[in-house]
């Protein structure tokens, strides 16, 4: 049986950094990772050139159901300090909407960039554990290359979402095993989909993209609306996924900050014989707006539209409240919403409380970013901390 100081279990973006920082403080670091390659979901994150972190995050961005949990970690080891390592390895950026960085050239550049930082770390991938137990000094761990202990243990094996990368509930295992809750894991950053009969309305819409409020309860966003041949998709749509549950409706705002029945009035008034769908096709995408107006029965001339069906229309655009049937699950969602419950966890260490020595850091314990950088930001704020002490 090999003896480490600490072992990884998991090699992603919160192990890697987890991994990176107990090495340099000279501890004996082995990281195991059951895939034949480190990093993937890295590799693929923000169509291959990661979007590494957000300018703007800060624990409001965050979702948990011990909300407060992420403030220390992220605190600890900001946006600014992920960007300064960026620098340092000479790794030109970009900046798109709302904050987003991404790499110039590829996201290989932060995986390399992690390995080059873990250099002294032992990375083992190809490996199946197979069995975790605890011993007098430590855990044991027993994978399909033989024993290996150590008296940390690490666990950052992510969630289920996109399992084709090959990811699984091996964390929430673990953490079962020793006695923590497990928040009930769902998808989250996911597409909507939708009934039949929904589905039949949307037929053609395929493609179209708006700028719309999508709103559940208090939370609300303000991005692109994509409709698909599935349903609604799109960055306002895999936002506010992360807050819908099954039953649940979504309010949706076509022309945000634009009153459409004033607006289709004043119309009225100075261009009465213009086509419903015409005006409406001036502020939104013509096959869409023409769609809106058969379905609230708008499709004359504004002068022979009564003001009743004009208000209708107008709800439809501003209020227009629909109800998903489900989503397209963890085969397609960008993250794990539930985990390990993090009231068992020390908010500075990542450290269980009752088992010292043991850790969960990364996407498997309960904290899920909204879309745009910020899940990778936790990853390397949480694997920053848990490397502090391990």
């Amino acid at each position: 049986m090999t003896d480490f100081d600490a072992i990884i279990i998991g090699a992603g973006a919160a192990g890697l950094m987890c991994a990176g920082e107990a090495a340099r403080r000279g501890r004996r670091v082995l990281v195991l990772e059951r895939a034949s390659r480190f990093g993937e979901k890295i590799r693929i994150s923000g169509g291959g050139r990661a979007n590494f972190t957000n300018l703007h995050a800060s624990p409001e961005n965050y979702l948990s159901d011990n909300p407060r949990f992420c403030v220390s970690a992220l605190a600890r080891y900001t946006q600014h300090d992920f960007i300064a390592l960026v620098e340092k390895h000479g790794i030109a950026y970009h900046e798109r909407d709302h904050g987003q960085l991404f790499c110039d050239d590829s996201a290989q550049q932060i995986i390399d960039m992690l390995r080059d930082e873990a250099r002294d770390a032992v990375i083992q991938t190809g490996t199946a554990v197979e069995r975790v137990s605890a011993n007098g000094t430590g855990f044991a761990v027993e994978t399909s290359r033989g024993p290996y202990a150590a008296r940390a243990l690490v666990i950052a094996s992510g969630g289920p979402s996109i399992p084709k990368m090959g990811a699984t509930g091996f964390g929430y295992e673990i953490a079962r095993q020793f006695g923590l809750k497990v928040i009930a894991p769902r998808a989250g950053l996911v597409p909507l989909t939708f009934d039949p009969d929904m589905k039949a309305r949307m037929e053609g819409l395929s493609g179209v993209s708006v700028n719309a409020t999508a709103a559940h309860g208090k939370t609300s966003f303000t991005e692109a609306l994509l409709f698909t041949h599935r349903g609604l998709s799109g960055p306002v749509i895999l936002q506010i996924s992360s807050y819908w549950n099954p039953g649940d409706a979504i309010m949706l705002d076509l022309l945000p900050g634009i009153d459409a029945f004033a607006t289709l009035k004043d119309f009225k008034q100075s261009e009465p014989r213009k086509e419903v769908s015409t005006v409406l096709s001036q502020m939104l995408p013509r096959r869409l707006a023409q769609r809106l107006a058969v379905w609230t029965g708008c499709g004359g001339r504004l002068a022979e539209t009564p003001d009743m069906s004009l208000r209708a229309l107008g709800d439809h655009i501003n209020r227009w409240q629909i109800k998903p049937t489900g989503s397209e699950g963890m085969r397609t969602a960008e993250v794990t919403v539930g985990g390990v419950d993090t009231r068992a966890l020390s908010s500075k260490t990542m450290e269980v409380r009752s088992r010292p020595g043991l850790y969960f850091i990364g996407e498997t314990v309960d904290v899920t970013g909204h879309l745009g950088g910020f899940n990778f930001q936790w990853a390397w704020a949480s694997g920053f901390a848990c490397g502090q002490v391990v």
